[in-house]
């Protein structure tokens, strides 16, 4: 879907005020799924119209299958956007509708892996009205503790909030306000633990230090750098001696 309908492109948010803190990930660990919508301060993925026009984003990370289904939706909304017998109120209606429409669409699996993770959860639950919750007033903000058919998922509350920016230009959307749920830095081995607080399978904790946003607390890229460095003086060298004929063989 992504080769044939859409063009990929990404920008950098490294140092922007809401780019959050995460665990360090070596070059050599395993992949693995997360839930959907987790690490929304250090993600948004986009889509957009031509002309830059917001058809919907997604904080976070996400399943494939899930990620598909969206991008079903913005298929739709790109329909309905390019549309020249539409007047824009009809274009911004149309589009809160049928996100929250979508929402009946996501199967109970979608749904489960919707789940905000334990401590991120918690964190919404000292929020005065956080919108992950039906009725705030059944939350209790000491312990955080509340129903859990009181609980949101994070696909749910992406298409709440996603419906009252109906087309918008992306250099006109706030990022920050819009991504702005859970923690935004973790205490030490919280990025470890599952949606049920439980340290995940696996986990190497005690190797595992907190890196913040700044590219000085990044090891593995800093070395990187080096490296990079390093072989970018090499090859300068090289043709210095051997001659520019002699490195392009």
């Amino acid at each position: 879907m992504l080769k044939d309908d859409f063009v990929v492109g990404y920008r950098n948010i490294e140092n922007q005020k809401y780019a959050g803190a995460s665990g360090k990930h070596k070059p050599d660990e395993t992949a693995v799924d997360t839930t959907n919508g987790a690490g929304p301060h250090n993600l948004q993925i986009f889509v957009l119209a031509t002309d830059g026009t917001i058809l919907t984003c997604l904080p976070g990370y996400w399943h494939a299958e899930d990620l598909a289904h969206e991008f079903g939706l913005a298929k739709q909304l790109n329909a309905i956007w390019v549309n020249p017998e539409l007047s824009l109120a009809d274009k911004k209606a149309q589009f809160a509708k049928l996100q929250m429409g979508h929402v009946a669409t996501h199967d109970p699996g979608m749904s489960k892996r919707s789940h905000m993770q334990g401590f991120d959860l918690k964190y919404e639950a000292k929020k005065p009205a956080s919108d992950f919750f039906y009725n705030s007033r059944a939350v209790n903000p000491a312990t955080g503790d509340t129903p859990a058919r009181n609980v949101k998922t994070v696909d749910i509350v992406m298409h709440e909030r996603m419906a009252a920016h109906p087309f918008k230009p992306y250099e006109r959307f706030d990022v920050a306000q819009y991504s702005d749920y859970g923690k935004p830095t973790y205490d030490k081995h919280e990025q470890y633990l599952d949606a049920s607080g439980k340290i995940a399978p696996g986990a190497d904790l005690a190797s595992q230090p907190m890196i913040g946003n700044t590219p000085k607390a990044h090891p593995i890229k800093t070395q990187a750098k080096r490296t990079g460095s390093r072989v970018a003086r090499t090859t300068v060298n090289h043709a210095v001696r051997y001659g520019i004929r002699a490195l392009m063989r």
